[in-house]
């Protein structure tokens, strides 16, 4: 359009834009920012509710799921179900979509009821099994036990020992079998040691892969081939496996982000939080909230770390 047919004033706001475009595209061009001549690029802002895609499993999780096994379950289950069908909901409410529980908790029984009648599309739901006979039957059962025709993520529970993979073939062989009949979406495993995770990133079985990460190395994986290796403890070697994980392209669940509830300051879960969310091998989290008013105040704290540049 020839400029002289345009008023003065549209005519300098396409030329501003045009302007402010030419800017933007040679700071692209360079590999650098814009200037403040040109309109700011915003960042597509992260909150704890976003549904982001788990690894390459093609499911789909929230950034921040639930975690159901505090005290095995027992924190959570205080005050019995209609309580707990109140603490479901206000999470499917607030955009948490992803809950983690286990055959061995005492949350695994609540589930089922607790979710009826919400859109089970619209849930994510993480479980785990403890031993390795008779995995068709139990897993037939934990979803008949969520009255649902599937679990979207089944995990090999509390593995500590490096020869897990071994010991563990039938059953896998199972899972697989169980993913053929579409009982499960996918298949993965929860470590306690170095020793079990890297045999869990090398084995070519796994997808989804439920992983201790903090900064402060509270109630992470050592080499102890152990259930618990108490204090604090060296980050990098999880780490390390993390990012061979990422590699691999698999889902990653991060959890003990507050130190499985020893982080009793909000500084102190800050940082595991920052710490977490700062690290593109991680898809999600799952915190242990023990109410209503902390999982609330976890969301707020979440959103605002997420809020902070990159």
């Amino acid at each position: 359009m020839n400029s002289k047919h345009l008023s003065r004033r549209r005519f300098l706001e396409q030329a501003a834009l045009a302007a402010g475009g030419l800017v933007l595209a040679s700071a692209r061009g360079l590999g650098q920012a814009p200037t403040a001549a040109g309109p700011a690029v915003t960042a597509a802002k992260r909150t704890a509710s976003d549904i982001v895609p788990l690894g390459n499993t093609g499911l789909k999780v929230s950034r921040l799921g639930i975690g159901l096994g505090s005290s095995n379950g027992t924190v959570q289950a205080t005050g019995g179900q209609e309580k707990f069908n109140g603490f479901i909901k206000h999470a499917f409410d607030q955009g948490i979509t992803t809950f983690d529980t286990a055959g061995n908790y005492t949350t695994f029984s609540m589930m089922g009821p607790a979710i009826k009648g919400l859109p089970r599309e619209k849930i994510f739901l993480q479980s785990k099994i403890e031993q390795p006979d008779s995995i068709l039957d139990k897993i037939d059962s934990q979803r008949k036990a969520f009255n649902t025709d599937y679990v979207d993520s089944l995990l090999v529970h509390i593995q500590f020992r490096g020869n897990w993979v071994e010991t563990w073939k039938q059953a896998m062989d199972d899972f697989r079998a169980a993913q053929e009949k579409k009982w499960i979406m996918a298949r993965g495993v929860s470590c306690h040691s170095l020793p079990a995770l890297r045999a869990g990133v090398t084995a070519d079985w796994t997808q989804v892969h439920l992983v201790r990460v903090n900064p402060q190395g509270i109630r992470t994986d050592t080499e102890q081939q152990v259930m618990e290796a108490g204090g604090a403890n060296d980050i990098k070697p999880v780490l390390a496996e993390l990012k061979k994980i990422k590699e691999k392209k698999r889902g990653v669940i991060g959890m003990k982000i507050f130190g499985g509830g020893q982080f009793r300051t909000e500084a102190d879960r800050e940082q595991g939080l920052r710490f977490a969310m700062s690290m593109p091998e991680i898809d999600s989290v799952i915190i242990g909230f023990k109410s209503i008013d902390e999982m609330d105040e976890g969301v707020k704290l979440m959103n605002r770390v997420l809020a902070e540049p990159a």
